[in-house]
């Protein structure tokens, strides 16, 4: 048997051996140096057996998969040194992610003092170096393994393995786990880890299952990684949103009101306000009308659309098909209600296109391990809208929805924080959606073309559309890297006919219109979320729930701060007096650590003059300026909805 292994060279055995064998054989002293192994594009260990001739391709610290590989060790060894302190703590899994690593654990939750005696007992662990040892067993002999170490998830995963498939564990010391690796050969490796969290999570993900504890951490092969990476999640948990906005007091949540039903309080309900009602008189500029339709409905109107088999485990329903004449349901999406509103007189392909938009107050029932500040929660507010067009007329309105997502993102200043993603409909799973294989295929056609001529850059994700049409989906990421969609545009040639919509044609016949739904600036919630995390909290004035703070230097001058105040409550500025016996250094770091982006101090001079001493959080202190000069700053900035005020 001849083997090249990349890395080393060719090497020869006589009968089936190991990866590390091979290694022994062609260059024994650089057997630590390499984690794991590739044949072809697959990852594998080292202590795998090879039985024909082949090409290995070696990995070391430095390939990107090896990081996972000294993870999910790492992760055993946790799982090692939670058995030691916690000896009847049952272990259930605990993967490599490409953020770092976790175990769960069926316990009560882990305090911070409890992980730092686990990252002790780890250090003990690695210290030793010990050797892991990888296993191929029969399910007899797993079954008895963990049996008799009284592990009922292991048991419950081994009978989830199918017949025939190989079953193998590792094991370091006493420890033993199910496990399909890869792991490095010993813990000698690992140089830098850190336990950053607890929580609690459910058995297979499920909220229907036991409540477990999961503990995540991470690490990395140098000390120095491991640092960076410290340093790194400090700085993104400087711009969490469910941080800043507390400590903002944008929103807070409260147990007894319910997960994923955060309060808005009055700074953050002002920020929504002003994105709102620009938002409304934005699409007024852009053709539409508005409507305003019921927060739910009888589930008849779901079923007609198709909602309530495809959706209905993701809505509120009030009562019980089997005993109630009548089964409502909170509205998850507004679209069957505003189909209404167009049904309700007869249209003319004269009338299309009707742009429809609508504030809509939406419920979905999340699972409880994906509630996340405001952007996973329960109840929402989005600007939501349903074109209803000819089809002649559909690509062009397609493109204005793009052009109408791109402005707004523009004017909030996040239209470089995005991608563009084509959601298609999955063909293996064809249960999954209502409609034609030749329509999904014709409509998913469509909507690459205007892509493309727009010369906007996208990927394509199957198995994401809605159940009744395709859609493009421009998504963000918050600080932890995780994905979230914040606008969409779908293409719709379905639901028309489901709910007998037509408009007369030129020669007098009914036609089905085309849909297209979609949000200009998506969900409020959401979008604050993501802006607070943008600029941490430091707005661009034009959404500022407080633009100008005036500071007089003493109670003496109460009365021009409060006429300063007056003349710029006329302009529309936002502005609010501290009237408080305080230094005006004390006043002046409120202002900072609060991120008010304008601060006007008055005194004497101040009086006598007719000014102000204006401060920015851009430019800093800009001295004396005439009241006049400044409001006429600070509109302008509003106005046009700078990003950073006018220096």
């Amino acid at each position: 048997m001849n083997v090249n292994l990349l890395g080393i060279g060719q090497v020869s055995a006589d009968a089936p051996c190991s990866i590390i064998d091979l290694i022994l054989k062609a260059n024994p002293d650089s057997l630590n140096s390499w984690c794991a192994a590739k044949i072809g594009t697959k990852l594998v260990d080292l202590r795998t057996v090879v039985e024909t001739d082949c090409e290995i391709q070696l990995l070391d610290k430095d390939a990107p998969e090896s990081l996972s590989v000294l993870r999910h060790t790492t992760a055993h060894i946790m799982a090692e040194a939670v058995k030691h302190l916690f000896p009847d703590v049952k272990l259930t899994i605990g993967p490599a992610t490409d953020k770092g690593f976790f175990y769960d654990f069926d316990s009560k939750p882990f305090s911070r003092e409890d992980l730092d005696a686990i990252e002790k007992e780890m250090k003990g662990i690695i210290k030793k170096a010990t050797r892991i040892e990888r296993k191929e067993v029969t399910r007899d002999e797993a079954y008895k393994i963990f049996e008799a170490k009284d592990e009922p998830y292991k048991l419950e995963l081994l009978e989830a393995i199918p017949e025939g498939e190989l079953i193998t564990t590792y094991s370091q010391d006493d420890y033993i786990d199910l496990c399909t690796g890869p792991h490095l050969l010993n813990t000698r490796l690992i140089k830098g880890f850190k336990l950053i969290s607890s929580s609690a999570t459910y058995w297979r993900g499920d909220r229907n299952n036991k409540s477990l504890a999961r503990i995540f951490g991470v690490a990395f092969f140098s000390k120095e990684d491991l640092e960076a990476h410290l340093e790194f999640l400090e700085n993104i948990k400087n711009r969490d949103h469910n941080r800043l906005g507390r400590e903002l007091e944008l929103f807070t949540t409260v147990d007894v009101i319910g997960q994923g039903l955060p309060l808005l309080m009055p700074k953050g309900t002002k920020i929504v306000q002003t994105m709102q009602r620009w938002i409304e008189d934005l699409e007024t500029e852009w053709g539409y009308v508005r409507t305003k339709t019921p927060l739910f409905a009888k589930s008849d109107l779901y079923k007609i659309s198709g909602h309530w088999g495809h959706y209905k485990d993701k809505m509120f329903v009030m009562g019980d098909e089997e005993k109630d004449a009548e089964v409502f349901a909170l509205r998850p999406m507004t679209c069957p209600f505003q189909y209404y509103v167009y049904k309700a007189s007869q249209k003319s392909y004269r009338d299309l296109p009707l742009r429809y938009g609508e504030t809509s107050t939406l419920f979905r029932n999340e699972d409880s391990g994906e509630m996340h500040g405001l952007t996973r929660v329960r109840q929402f507010t989005i600007s939501e809208g349903h074109l209803i067009v000819r089809p002649d007329q559909m690509v062009e309105e397609f493109k204005g929805c793009l052009a109408l997502a791109k402005h707004c993102l523009t004017t909030l200043g996040l239209q470089d924080d995005v991608t563009y993603h084509l959601s298609k409909w999955d063909p293996e799973n064809k249960d999954k959606y209502i409609g034609t294989p030749e329509v999904w295929e014709e409509t998913q056609q469509n909507i690459r073309n205007v892509l493309n001529e727009l010369g906007v850059k996208f990927v394509e994700d199957v198995g994401e559309a809605a159940f009744y049409g395709p859609k493009v989906d421009i998504n963000a990421k918050n600080v932890y890297g995780k994905e979230d969609t914040m606008i969409t545009v779908q293409w719709d040639a379905i639901l028309s006919e489901q709910y007998d919509m037509y408009y007369i044609d030129q020669n007098g016949q009914k036609v089905r219109p085309y849909i297209i739904h979609r949000t200009s600036v998506g969900c409020y919630e959401r979008t604050l979320a993501w802006l607070i995390e943008k600029y941490e909290g430091a707005f661009p004035t034009w959404l500022c729930p407080e633009q100008v703070r005036i500071l007089p230097v003493s109670d003496k001058y109460l009365d021009y701060a409060e006429k300063v105040k007056a003349e710029l409550k006329k302009e529309g500025v936002i502005a609010t007096v501290d009237s408080r016996t305080e230094k005006i250094g004390y006043k002046m770091r409120e202002v900072r650590v609060q991120k008010i982006p304008y601060a006007l101090i008055v005194g004497e001079k101040e009086v006598e003059n007719n000014t102000v001493s204006a401060w920015n959080r851009k430019a800093g202190d800009k001295g004396a300026m005439a009241l006049s000069e400044f409001i006429s700053e600070i509109t302008f900035d509003i106005k046009n909805k700078l990003i950073t005020p006018k220096q």
